[in-house]
């Protein structure tokens, strides 16, 4: 699997895109996807609400497993992808597009503490 170059990503398996302005979307990787099996339920955050780098903002529950989902970066949610609360299995389908939620980061510079595709592949590969 070849993860986005423009994305970066954690070692919990998120991965966040920078969309401008101080924005970024974020979501899990094709790697938690497939781990987690098939997808069956989202609980994501409000709009409004902040969070810390490292702290749980939802979680996805799947056949297999209920995982918390962490912020890659601090700030506060913006957008909360609505289509999921029908559609959860999206993110099996495509985890790479399907975002959970977009952020308002309140420091952009912690983006560069995260991992490049490059890196987070070398991790991967490391871990199994």
């Amino acid at each position: 699997m070849a993860y986005p170059t423009d994305h970066r990503y954690t070692r919990e398996h998120e991965w966040i895109l920078p969309t401008g302005g101080g924005r970024a979307r974020v979501g899990l990787t094709d790697f938690a996807q497939k781990q987690l099996g098939d997808i069956v339920f989202v609980e994501l955050p409000t709009v409004g609400d902040k969070f810390e780098a490292g702290d749980p903002f939802g979680t996805v529950e799947s056949v297999k497993a209920v995982t918390e989902v962490y912020a890659p970066v601090g700030g506060s949610v913006v957008a909360v992808n609505e289509e999921l609360n029908d559609a959860p299995e999206e993110i099996n389908n495509d985890a790479n597009l399907t975002w959970l939620v977009e952020f308002q980061m309140s420091d952009p510079e912690q983006l560069d503490t995260l991992l490049s595709a490059a890196q987070y592949e070398a991790y991967l590969a490391q871990e199994q």
